[in-house]
């Protein structure tokens, strides 16, 4: 039974046909983690909070800093070198005491990943580099979590949903990482901060589809957008059955080293 606050709280999404009372008990319910606390899931993580998701994790092992928001609204400038798990939750329980947050001030690693999300329903993937997108995607895959995931660049965004067992997951997409120093990061490049704000919301979204069991997922379908345009695309992404970890004879069972799978150097190391 919803109290009269939460009907209030929640009286718009109450009134809509695909939701009403029993679909914010799903959503009350359910559990979500946010992987980083940056330009996706802090867009991410704000809409799951006011839509009354009952459980949000907010993984991030950084601290926030002043060039993080043009486009990390979860953080205000006097949160500048308090961690971002922190930060984000002080600022998403403000938005919604409802809402449990948990911070998980932890660097995500093939060691700690598989015993973080087994908690959660779904899992929303707003990291910044190829070794923990893969590390996210085949944790979930492994594990049978479906994955919201979203990747931005300069003007440009992309969202995809991954459920394991129902349609490609995101090595279907991206067998391989690209050469290292071929994609420079968004603190090499830029990125324009309404895109993430964007992309996130798409994933969000798609989040909020899931539990509800509502509307068609971006399951086997890549969403692009292009900012200077102002256009959304669809580009149709088939199920690889030679995938490396979602395909037929699935060569990867357990999760390996993905610094090393993406030529990418270790901390310490010069």
């Amino acid at each position: 039974m919803l109290r009269d606050d939460q009907i209030e709280r929640y009286s718009r999404q109450i009134l809509l046909p695909n939701i009403g009372g029993k679909g914010q008990e799903k959503l009350l319910k359910a559990s979500v983690l946010v992987i980083g606390a940056g330009g996706l899931g802090s867009p991410a993580s704000l809409y799951l909070a006011a839509a009354g998701v009952g459980k949000i994790g907010i993984v991030d092992s950084d601290a926030v800093e002043l060039s993080n928001l043009q486009r990390q609204i979860l953080h205000s400038t006097e949160d500048v070198g308090r961690p971002k798990a922190e930060s984000a939750k002080a600022r998403l329980i403000s938005l919604n005491p409802d809402v449990e947050v948990v911070a998980i001030k932890v660097r995500l690693t093939s060691v700690n990943i598989l015993d973080i999300i087994k908690d959660y329903d779904i899992i929303v993937d707003g990291s910044d580099n190829f070794p923990t997108r893969y590390l996210v995607n085949d944790a979930c895959v492994i594990s049978g979590k479906p994955l919201s995931h979203g990747g931005i660049f300069r003007f440009d965004g992309q969202a995809m949903l991954i459920y394991p067992g129902k349609g490609p997951c995101y090595r279907c997409l991206f067998p391989e990482p690209p050469p290292p120093g071929a994609m420079p990061s968004c603190q090499e490049a830029g990125i324009l901060g309404a895109v993430a704000g964007i992309i996130g919301m798409v994933q969000a979204n798609e989040a909020l589809k899931v539990i509800l069991g509502i509307g068609e997922p971006l399951i086997g379908r890549l969403l692009v957008f292009n900012a200077l345009s102002s256009s959304f695309r669809i580009v149709k992404v088939p199920k690889n059955e030679d995938c490396a970890v979602c395909g037929r004879v699935p060569a990867i069972k357990k999760l390996i080293d993905y610094e090393e799978f993406c030529q990418v150097r270790k901390r310490g190391e010069n």
